[in-house]
């Protein structure tokens, strides 16, 4: 029996693991003129400082490009490295702070672009 979270083998029968990165709640700033940068590192402590290694980023990105709940940070496949005990996920904040929001991080066999379309239009 697991305590908290139930342990799954995600990675198992060669299949792909993806990064998710995506503002769950709307970001906001004093200035609306912070940039972010996200990177998915591993290292050999929890503090991802010691033989850390960065494995993705996704570049620096403007405030308009994140902010807005629903948007999509990063969404890439894992590589194949040299992965150490840890692994996590480092915001960089410049020309902040974050006043407010909220960013969820999760691995996943099968990722969901998800497409932000503006009220009241028309499929055909």
């Amino acid at each position: 029996a697991t305590a908290g979270n139930t342990r799954l083998d995600l990675g198992g029968q060669f299949q792909n693991l993806y990064l998710v990165i995506q503002t769950a709640v709307a970001i906001t700033d004093t200035g609306s003129d912070a940039t972010l940068v996200a990177t998915f590192e591993t290292a050999d402590d929890v503090g991802l400082s010691t033989n850390a290694t960065v494995l993705l980023s996704s570049g620096t990105l403007v405030f308009a490009t994140y902010a807005t709940a629903g948007s999509q940070i990063l969404v890439a496949k894992l590589p194949s490295a040299l992965y150490r005990r840890y692994i996590g996920v480092r915001y960089t904040v410049a020309s902040g702070p974050f006043t407010a929001g909220a960013i969820d991080a999760f691995l996943t066999t099968s990722p969901q672009i998800n497409r932000i379309y503006k009220s009241a239009f028309t499929v055909q």
